[in-house]
């Protein structure tokens, strides 16, 4: 018989209890392919106990070849901030790991962007982390988010009303992109399926002595309302709450990787990208069914604002209800300076009319010199006087022929004007500019940059869509004045 070993049992349970974390983490790292190999690894530190947790696990993966480097940001809000750095750093040096310690006035920035200091913070610290990142070369930045940041994340989609998107919370995988420079980070999440309490008895268990940040306790956040308030009272109804939603989450990103692969299918046929514009045909996308239509809406906006962040799901209900099958014309403003609209042809995203409207606006008028060549606002007018013989009949809608006789030597090239009219060709009484525009199906942003040209008489031209009828070359004609147009985005 075996002589029992009580002693050195117990010591067998203290170890297997200090790296029970451990394997499922390494794994969760393997599964998902959060580091790159050869590559090191930004960690991020607040100091807190899922931070600290997160950095003495990697550390102790070193040997899988794990490099890492360790970041800390002071974000100069609390009294202790100076000391939460000074532990990082002395921690960092513990474990012999290179540091880079740094501090920004997120004060100044809120006020600057008029942001929530929750916000201001948020983007700070990343807008940190993407510069110590980039100066060492990481291709990855690993943040302390546990499973009770997904679950909360989560709750706070649901109740911020993101939509299906936000309902699956973290991933272990993102990307983070600062609008303002263009610096993109991927942000890995090693904890995503570790719980706070068990980085907590990690700390314990390896004598570790994390900082506590008292702010967490601030019932102003809404996050910390969700973690001190719902999340308690979500428990009372169903102890296991937090499983519930992490499955919800799991189903809402398989749905989403669906959608996503269906919405990429589809966007090469309906969507055209053009500077800060984005334009969906309507004669396709009317036909496509509403779960569709809100997936290519909702990549739109995220290919011209870099993310969903302000999104919402009431922004896209009111995509669909003010716009969406209405009359051209309707539009509504959303977050990020984007303008939604509809015209006769598309739907149309923006992040001002002006970016829609290609002609530049059209100020005062200027005398358009016969024979000779005028340019005014960008548009510029080659007239000549010629005859019959010289005439081609199959022009396009920029080059325009008239009875000289008619028109006049004295012309002029100007924007509408309230009151405007003219016989446009082919009907027999006058009509007024605006409801030509109308029916012509020209869209409402493009309608003061189109030029007229005007003689004595009135309006005989509105230039690339119809000559005046009063003013047409007729077999009788004996001299014609020829108006060739290049337009303002011709090369």
């Amino acid at each position: 018989m075996t002589a029992s070993n009580p002693g050195g049992q117990e010591k067998a349970r203290q170890q297997t209890r200090r790296t029970s974390i451990t394997p499922r983490v390494l794994s969760f790292i393997q599964k998902h392919s959060l580091m790159v190999e050869g590559k090191p690894l930004l960690v991020a530190v607040s100091g807190g106990p899922d931070s600290v947790c997160l950095l003495h696990l990697l550390a102790s993966l070193r040997d899988q070849g794990i490099k890492m480097h360790v970041a800390h940001l002071n974000h100069r809000l609390r009294p202790e901030a100076n000391d939460d750095a000074a532990y990082v750093a002395d921690m960092a040096r513990g474990l012999r790991l290179p540091a880079t310690i740094g501090e920004r006035d997120v004060m100044s920035h809120q006020k600057k962007h008029r942001q929530s200091l929750e916000e201001a913070a948020r983007q700070v610290r990343y807008q940190f982390l993407a510069e110590v990142a980039m100066d060492i070369g990481a291709s990855r930045v690993a943040v302390a988010h546990t499973r009770d940041d997904h679950v909360e994340t989560i709750l706070l989609h649901l109740v911020r009303g993101s939509g299906t998107r936000g309902l699956k919370g973290l991933e272990p995988l993102s990307k983070w992109r600062d609008k303002s420079s263009g610096k993109e980070i991927t942000i890995a999440r090693p904890l995503l399926e570790i719980s706070r309490q068990e980085t907590l008895g990690y700390c314990a268990e390896y004598h570790l002595e994390p900082r506590f940040d008292v702010s967490n306790l601030s019932m102003s956040p809404l996050r910390n309302r969700l973690r001190h308030q719902l999340i308690p009272l979500l428990k009372s109804y169903n102890p296991a709450i937090s499983d519930v939603m992490v499955r919800f989450g799991h189903i809402a990103g398989d749905d989403m990787a669906y959608l996503a692969n269906e919405t990429a299918r589809l966007w090469p046929t309906v969507a055209l990208e053009e500077d800060d514009t984005i334009s969906l045909d309507r004669s396709v996308f009317d036909r496509l069914e509403v779960v569709p239509q809100r997936y290519l809406l909702r990549m739109a906006m995220e290919k011209l604002l870099g993310d969903l962040k302000d999104i919402e799901s009431r922004h896209l209900e009111e995509m669909v209800i003010k716009v969406l099958n209405k009359p051209a014309g309707r539009k509504i403003n959303l977050p990020g300076g984007i303008v939604f609209l509809s015209d006769y042809h598309h739907y149309r995203f923006a992040r001002n009319l002006t970016a829609l409207a290609h002609y530049p606006s059209l100020e005062g008028e200027t005398a358009i010199a016969i024979p000779g060549v005028t340019c005014f606002s960008g548009w510029c007018f080659s007239v000549s006087v010629i005859t019959h013989e010289a005439m081609i009949e199959d022009t396009d809608c920029f080059t325009a022929y008239f009875e000289y006789d008619r028109t006049g030597y004295e012309l002029l090239v100007r924007r509408r004007q309230r009151g405007d009219r003219f016989q446009p060709l082919g009907l027999e009484a006058p009509k007024k500019v605006g409801e030509f525009m109308i029916d012509a199906r020209i869209p409402s942003y493009l309608r003061d940059r189109i030029p007229l040209v005007t003689s004595r008489e009135g309006i005989i031209w509105l230039v690339g869509y119809r000559i005046d009828e009063r003013v047409k070359v007729t077999p009788d004609t004996k001299h014609i004045l020829c108006i060739k147009v290049t337009k303002p985005d011709s090369e």
